[in-house]
């Protein structure tokens, strides 16, 4: 399930992380291939914060809890754990050529999530559309290929299994985070039926309030949960 996410971050929350990164200077933006895998290190050309940096904890922190405040991402990516967010920089040309993210993600953080299995893969996106030329990040699905480029702030969240890239950015620069969940549900099927059936009881209790029908409809979707959460 590819699914955009509006309005992960205020306004005010966007401004200060823009702020705080604009003030950190270019000293703190790093060769990005430090963090891929064998295969992806061939293919990958942007920067990014220092994973486990007192920056990128402070500035990963305000997202994740962004992510999980946010109804949507929680109704769709259904967190059992999530990796602290990476900070990323494409400019000059800067790409990520085709791969899909590793099956395993480790957390290092002090007393963070350890290692978790990969399901939901999550970019936030940080500049505007605007501000910088290219840089789509395109996901390939059975549906074929889907470019994105979101406002500032909206996030895209896709199974982790998806083959995609970020196209290269020829003009600006472009800022996002990445982080990865490991869901209560692993098969991504299972959590797209999940989640068109809590947005549809949401709509309909908004609509004709809680009656009979729609709690036995609740009760369905507790009772599939429980069928397919891990724990």
């Amino acid at each position: 399930m590819l699914l955009h996410v509006p309005q992960v971050l205020t306004p005010q929350q966007l401004q200060s992380i823009r702020k705080v990164l604009h003030d950190a200077g270019e000293s703190v933006w790093l060769d990005g291939r430090a963090t891929a895998g064998a295969q992806a290190v061939q293919v990958k050309a942007n920067q990014q914060l220092e994973p486990g940096s007192v920056l990128a904890t402070g500035l990963g922190e305000q997202i994740s809890q962004a992510l999980q405040a946010h109804p949507m991402f929680v109704s769709a990516a259904l967190p059992h754990r999530m990796v602290a967010p990476l900070f990323n920089r494409y400019k000059g040309g800067g790409t990520y050529g085709n791969h899909i993210d590793g099956a395993f993600q480790r957390d290092g953080r002090v007393g963070g999530a350890g290692r978790i299995r990969s399901d939901v893969s999550t970019t936030v996106f940080l500049s505007e559309p605007g501000e910088y030329e290219g840089g789509e990040l395109i996901v390939e699905d059975s549906y074929g290929s889907h470019e994105v480029k979101l406002q500032a702030g909206d996030a895209i969240v896709y199974p982790s299994t998806s083959l995609h890239r970020v196209e290269p950015v020829t003009g600006g620069a472009r800022m996002a985070a990445v982080l990865w969940t490991q869901s209560l549900v692993r098969d991504d099927a299972r959590r797209a039926m999940l989640f068109e059936l809590d947005m549809s009881i949401l709509t309909l209790r908004q609509q004709l309030g809680d009656t009979p029908q729609l709690v036995s409809l609740t009760g369905h979707y507790h009772n599939l949960l429980r069928m397919w959460a891990e724990l």
